[in-house]
């Protein structure tokens, strides 16, 4: 009896769904908007945050040392560095490689490249280049210099500078945007979210109206309020349903196209990401497609019945 009763509800709500035509078709459009935004909040993220692990990776502490520092005094300070538990690998640069390097930079500088040949010594000194083990190690890397029994003086006085502060500013202002671009992430989700609960209440009111006199009938003969109301609710999950499926078919074209074009850019291939997590994305959208149809419609119904 039970199963007769749920395919009843089910073939009802789906002949209303289909019978309201137009206004169906509306909330359908106003869904595929809200799971449009949603998923492309997504997308975006993942970008963002990809973008920032390119950026940790490309980073490290770079230490640079007087041009007068010995180079057996240098390789000391690495390999003293070398015991740090954060310290993934150290690679060294001489004062001559330093001076090699910047030539072939500025190969096509005439006046800068003159003005070295001018010079009776190198002015470059030679660094060490560190990369952590995690990118959240940097600091206490760069604090290790700090300390008063991490290196010698002897070892601290040749040490020119430590260039992590400015990459650290460089992170941070990029974490900082990530998490603002998040928060405004989700206040929009939310609010295409209401829009779309108020578009769909607003659709099953009208189906309910347009069904007043089957409702009144069930009424008559004693039918309780979910039986009344199961219908409803179906067709506000079809609306979400039939959003959702139209949804992801539109992010296939799109991700393709992101994949062929913003690669670069954003440091991952986001056709092959939503390849990758096509299931998982596909869940988010149909569940949050029936989730919102279910509410408003739920909603709706419940407000006519106490009438």
């Amino acid at each position: 009896m039970f199963l007769i009763h749920v395919k009843r509800i089910i073939r009802s709500g789906y002949h209303n769904f289909i019978r309201s035509g137009f206004t169906s078709i509306a909330s359908v459009l106003i869904m595929v908007i809200t799971l449009f935004v949603i998923t492309s909040l997504i997308f975006v993220q993942v970008a963002l945050n990809a973008s920032l692990d390119n950026i940790k990776n490309k980073v490290d502490v770079t230490v640079y040392f007087v041009p007068s520092a010995a180079e057996s005094a240098i390789l000391n300070v690495k390999s003293a560095l070398e015991k740090l538990p954060e310290v993934k690998e150290i690679s060294y640069t001489s004062s001559q490689e330093a001076l090699s390097n910047f030539k072939d930079k500025h190969s096509n500088d005439y006046l800068t490249l003159q003005a070295l040949d001018e010079l009776d010594a190198n002015p470059l000194g030679a660094s060490l280049d560190i990369k952590a083990r995690d990118p959240s190690q940097y600091e206490s890397i760069s604090k290790y210099f700090e300390s008063d029994n991490a290196l010698s003086q002897s070892a601290l006085t040749i040490i020119d500078k430590i260039d992590y502060n400015q990459n650290k500013i460089v992170i941070d202002r990029l974490t900082a945007i990530i998490n603002g671009a998040g928060q405004l992430g989700f206040i929009l989700a939310v609010v295409f979210i209401l829009i779309s609960i108020i578009i769909t209440f607003n659709t099953i009111r009208l189906i309910i109206y347009m069904s007043r006199d089957e409702i009144n009938v069930m009424r008559l003969v004693g039918a309780n309020g979910r039986y009344i109301s199961g219908p409803f609710v179906v067709s506000g999950m079809l609306v979400g349903v039939a959003a959702s499926l139209i949804t992801i078919l539109l992010f296939i074209p799109i991700s393709i196209w992101l994949g062929n074009n913003m690669t670069d850019f954003v440091g991952i291939n986001l056709y092959s990401y939503y390849k990758a997590n096509f299931f998982e994305l596909f869940i988010i959208m149909l569940g949050s497609g029936v989730i919102l149809g279910s509410i408003s419609s739920t909603l709706a119904i419940h407000r006519y019945l106490r009438k």
